[in-house]
């Protein structure tokens, strides 16, 4: 493990190594702002094309009601999956990336290859209701996995940085899924309620409340449930050494086939009878539901547990104050540091302290990788960047962060009062006890010096003294 000394040193000059002049003599192509314009364009290209698809499938009015009601759950999936990626926060354009991805590539991808291959099993077996359910079965499960899992493997390729498990893995798979499930719905729902204004149906009875509660209801998670085993296959994989290439091959692709094999069974429930689709939701969806929630949970809080073993080292090297690991392992203190920055300073101060504690956990995770020995070549230049970044931010993250480790150190236990000890047992020592009494070392001139914070008419003890942030 390579150590610095405890302050970051600036270069002193002009880089002048390949990299700077890699960056002068890129091709056009290779510019950011070319990439960045060409996949802006690639997805308002296919939500273009897919709102046109959309709306010729379900009318105007269709369209509107499709797109009013199947909002309604995706707020609440992109803020639970934002939530399960609070320890270490990644980038809001990744986000939005996997959302778009989902709701207007891969949904243009899933409606154009499901209808060519159905049309096709159709008039190559002259059985279109055997092309139908082949094709809810078989051949949407392989497209609309396979699409969503493009996403995730864009950035896992191009934003290695920001995918380093398997929290990273189920919050992008979960939100292209959402992206996805919000354009299927729009469809789903709309082509309800055209089918209720042609037969007049309405209210409970009719087929825009079954379909509703079905799938916004019911299963709103069903599709990032689907992706998420995709996604966990690529976290499991960033976890993974870059020298063990075949595992970090085999562990996307066996995702991604129990993401399909889920999907398959998902879809064919309705074929078991009248009561497959609830055997099958209530028997299987459910219990994988609360399994993989779960496992997200239990791996957000070993993450935190990593933060809190791997800091004190930068902590003992001057780079963090002593009590700021303890905070940094802890939600709650996180959230009173960025709260005690924004009733002193305001919100631009949060910001820096939200940033700072992103920063340190990436930190620590870095260090733990490097530690196994899954590092990256570039450990050192990481590692260097990123205590850069916690230096620039220190004034400001430190005293937040000091107030939260205060407010969440757990209290002092209570010591019962003291007691002659009785007659029996060795002079001034206890029967069940190791140490002396307290009349027994003062009767020899020696001190006492109770557990911190119960001495006799003593101040509480403090475990994290006031801190200067303008102290070197």
């Amino acid at each position: 493990m390579a150590t610095f000394p405890p302050y970051p040193t600036q270069p002193s000059g002009p880089t002048d190594g390949p990299v700077g002049g890699a960056l002068r003599h890129a091709h056009w192509w290779q510019r950011p702002w070319v990439r960045y314009g060409a996949l802006i364009s690639l997805l308002t290209l296919s939500g273009l094309v897919i709102l046109a698809l959309v709306r010729e499938q379900t009318g105007t009015e269709g369209f509107l009601v499709g797109l009013g009601l199947a909002v309604l759950p995706v707020p609440l999936l992109v803020a639970a999956f934002r939530w399960l990626d609070r320890v270490e926060p990644g980038p809001w354009r990744n986000l939005l990336f996997a959302f778009a991805w989902g709701a207007c590539a891969a949904a243009l991808i899933a409606i154009v290859a499901n209808s060519f291959a159905t049309r096709w099993i159709a008039t190559a077996t002259a059985d279109p209701s055997s092309a139908d359910t082949l094709g809810a079965t078989v051949i949407a499960p392989i497209v609309e996995e396979s699409a969503k899992a493009a996403a995730v493997l864009l950035i896992y390729l191009f934003r290695r940085r920001d995918f380093t498990g398997i929290v990273d893995g189920v919050v992008i798979a979960g939100v292209t899924a959402t992206g996805f499930a919000f354009t299927e719905n729009i469809l789903y729902l709309g082509t309800a309620f055209g089918t209720d204004q042609l037969t007049g149906d309405s209210g409970i009875a009719s087929v825009t409340a079954a379909t509703f509660f079905v799938r916004i209801v019911m299963s709103p998670f069903a599709h990032p449930l689907f992706t998420v085993l995709t996604g966990i296959g690529f976290g499991i994989s960033a976890l993974s050494g870059e020298r063990r290439h075949v595992r970090r091959v085999l562990l996307p692709l066996s995702g991604l086939l129990l993401a399909m094999s889920m999907h398959a069974f998902w879809n064919g429930s309705s074929t078991f009878g009248d009561y497959g689709f609830f055997a099958v939701y209530a028997a299987f969806m459910v219990p994988a539901f609360g399994l993989l929630t779960w496992l997200v949970i239990w791996t957000r809080q070993r993450e935190l547990r990593t933060v809190r073993a791997e800091l004190p080292a930068y902590a003992m090297a001057g780079w963090l104050a002593p009590a700021e690991p303890h905070a940094l392992g802890s939600m709650r203190a996180r959230r009173l540091a960025r709260e005690y920055a924004r009733r002193h300073l305001g919100r631009p101060a949060a910001r820096e302290v939200a940033q700072y504690e992103a920063y340190a956990t990436s930190l620590a995770f870095l260090r733990h990788r490097g530690r196994l020995g899954r590092a990256g070549a570039d450990f050192v230049v990481r590692e260097q960047e990123l205590l850069g970044e916690l230096w620039q931010r220190r004034a400001v993250a430190r005293p937040a962060l000091d107030h939260a480790a205060r407010a969440v150190a757990p209290a002092p236990a209570p010591v019962p009062p003291f007691t002659a000890w009785p007659p029996y047992g060795r002079q001034g020592y206890g029967p069940t006890t190791p140490y002396p009494s307290y009349s027994h070392v003062h009767g020899h001139g020696h001190s006492y010096d109770p557990a911190p914070g119960h001495g006799h008419n003593r101040p509480a003890y403090d475990p994290y003294p006031a801190y200067n942030p303008y102290r070197s």
